[in-house]
């Protein structure tokens, strides 16, 4: 909806551009110049995006809101699991991680290995969401407790009745992202207690789309995923609450994920970015635009923003490094 109502948006603006400029043949160059630089350059180039399924809704907002500005920048967006954009930084393919987890140590130490020096910014806040199929109607909450018990290796569940025996005698169809994703290193620690500890036979997929549609295909199954691809698709889908041990059933929304009561399922996210990247003007301006246009952007696609003190923090860390200050968008 996000996409389809800025294109209209657009669109609207374009035919009115038509008919005050009318039909010349002769097309004038974009006026947008490289991020204040003072050159009058028109800014150009290429800026490669990649990593987290559950940041790409973010930053592929950002990419489109900054294409329009500077369209003569190509801005590509990938998703293959944090895990793998961190390869893809490590290895010099990219300007930006998407990552829904911090940097892990065995990543931090091949950046270093390969030369390779970033910049952490957290840009959002997000609950993982713990879903089921909509004719799902004996279900409303699980436990902490439970949810490990579906999902540690070797776990015994395989009905919805070995959770309670009142509810159906039918196999629980799982869905979850795959061992590349950081949300799936995000919620086997939170939940089953050991990082990528998690039972294998489940269907996985790092393209969370792919997960919502096996959701609501199938009336048994259970899944779990970045709130904003629940929030995307409520007609499809039934989000559980999920009791973390004091009997209290939260269901995750912008107010229990910030405040921490939606737990322990909420987290930040992040992006990281190369500092050979960021000596380029393209890359330079297109941070500068994410870090401005973050927290407007990231409540557009359903996720919460940072606070000020997170915000102020990222653009100190910008200024540092680029000894430019971020001018409003």
């Amino acid at each position: 909806m996000y996409r389809l109502t800025r294109r209209i948006t657009k669109f609207s603006a374009l035919l009115v551009l038509f008919n005050v400029v009318g039909c010349s043949q002769n097309h004038s160059a974009p006026s947008d110049t490289s991020g204040g630089n003072g050159t009058g350059a028109v800014l150009q180039g290429e800026v490669k995006v990649h990593g987290s399924s559950t940041v790409y809704p973010i930053s592929e907002a950002v990419a489109e809101e900054f294409s329009g500005k500077f369209p003569r920048v190509k801005v590509t967006v990938g998703q293959a699991g944090t895990g793998g954009g961190m390869k893809k930084l490590w290895q010099g393919d990219l300007d930006i991680c998407d990552a829904s987890r911090p940097i892990k140590e065995s990543e931090r130490k091949l950046c270093e290995e390969k030369g390779v020096e970033f910049i952490e910014f957290e840009v959002a806040f997000d609950g993982l969401a713990v879903v089921v199929n909509p004719k799902n109607d004996w279900c409303d909450c699980l436990t902490v407790e439970q949810l490990k018990e579906i999902w540690r290796p070797d776990s015994p569940i395989s009905n919805w009745s070995d959770l309670n025996p009142a509810w159906p005698q039918e196999e629980i169809e799982l869905f979850g992202p795959g061992t590349d994703s950081g949300t799936f290193d995000y919620f086997t620690k939170a939940i089953v207690g050991e990082e990528r500890s998690s039972r294998p036979d489940y269907t996985a997929s790092e393209d969370d789309n792919m997960l919502v549609i096996g959701v609501h295909g199938n009336k048994y199954a259970l899944g779990y995923f970045g709130y904003a691809y629940y929030a995307e698709n409520t007609d499809k889908l039934k989000l559980l609450a999920v009791d973390s041990g004091d009997g209290n059933c939260i269901q995750p929304s912008a107010k229990t994920v910030r405040d921490n009561t939606y737990k322990p399922l909420s987290r930040p996210l992040f992006i990281y970015v190369s500092k050979a990247s960021l000596e380029r003007p393209e890359v330079k301006e297109f941070v500068n635009f994410y870090l401005d246009s973050a927290a407007e952007l990231a409540t557009d696609v359903g996720y919460v923003p940072v606070s000020d003190e997170v915000a102020k923090k990222n653009r100190e860390a910008f200024e540092a490094s680029t000894g430019t200050k971020i001018a409003s968008q």
